[in-house]
């Protein structure tokens, strides 16, 4: 199955591995600035660019069928050094799957984004018979890449899976393989859903506002940028960098090959 590659330039090698050890230690900083300081990771980050910064303006927002484009590409592993983020968390709202399986996918996306709607619609259905053997954990960092909505959204998916329910949320923003419009984007639009899902709207409208929910968000905005980033869908398949919304083959083959090296 294919699907449509991006209407614009996909992050280069550079923007994912070349300057690994310095994003890796930026991270590093990030997180102990906020352990330490209680301080938003943005600003503990100083001068790291913002993870909105895709290249692309909130003209590309336009709704219908994404045009084509570049391919996107996987980064060999023999190519690249692997990057492991995997939190594996037990408490992570935004995850999928045991916190010991061998391969965690870690998935870089925007609700506004056409083509991260395309991957959920089209290629998660195939991720989950892994996650269902416990072969794969998957490990959402949504993002901002886009704007003020999308960081709304990212926001009410992560207030979602603080009631359990992120997965039927992040399909309810992705229904049909289509990003939602701006107008369905809006606080009231999202309890609207959450409400639908059966879950507490009361509770997810104040979640949707809190700091400690908006804190959450920020700290994988900064992961974003740390990393390079700054287009979606990005993943980290067993720490393996791969762009786009790729044919689900391709995602196939890269889970294997992960499962592979773990039992290697």
């Amino acid at each position: 199955m294919t699907s449509p590659r991006p209407d614009a330039p996909h992050p280069s090698r550079r923007s994912w591995t070349a300057p690994v050890l310095i994003a890796l230690v930026a991270l590093a900083l990030v997180v102990v600035a906020l352990t330490q300081t209680g301080r938003s990771p943005s600003a503990a980050a100083g001068t790291a660019p913002a993870a909105g910064q895709a290249g692309q303006d909130d003209g590309a927002q336009e709704d219908g069928a994404p045009e084509d484009g570049p391919a996107a590409r996987v980064v060999e592993p023999e190519d690249e050094p692997e990057i492991d983020l995997a939190r594996r968390d037990p408490a992570d709202p935004l995850a999928v799957g045991p916190v010991d399986a061998p391969v965690v996918m870690v998935v870089y996306s925007d609700y506004q984004c056409p083509f991260c709607a395309v991957w959920s619609d089209r290629t998660l259905p195939a991720m989950e018979p892994y996650v269902e053997a416990g072969d794969l954990r998957i490990e959402w960092r949504d993002i901002a890449v886009f704007g003020p909505d999308s960081a709304r959204a990212a926001r009410a998916a992560y207030a979602a899976g603080l009631q359990g329910g992120f997965l039927d949320y992040h399909h309810g923003l992705f229904a049909d393989g289509e990003k939602r419009s701006r107008d369905e984007l809006s606080e009231e639009s999202l309890v609207a859903l959450a409400d639908s899902l059966g879950l507490d709207a009361d509770r997810f409208a104040q979640d949707l506002t809190s700091a400690e929910v908006d804190a959450a968000v920020q700290v994988n905005e900064d992961e974003a940028a740390a990393v390079g980033a700054f287009s979606t869908p990005s993943f980290l398949v067993g720490g393996t960098p791969l762009v786009g919304a790729q044919p689900t083959e391709v995602f196939v083959t890269a889970v294997e090959q992960a499962l592979a090296r773990a039992a290697g």
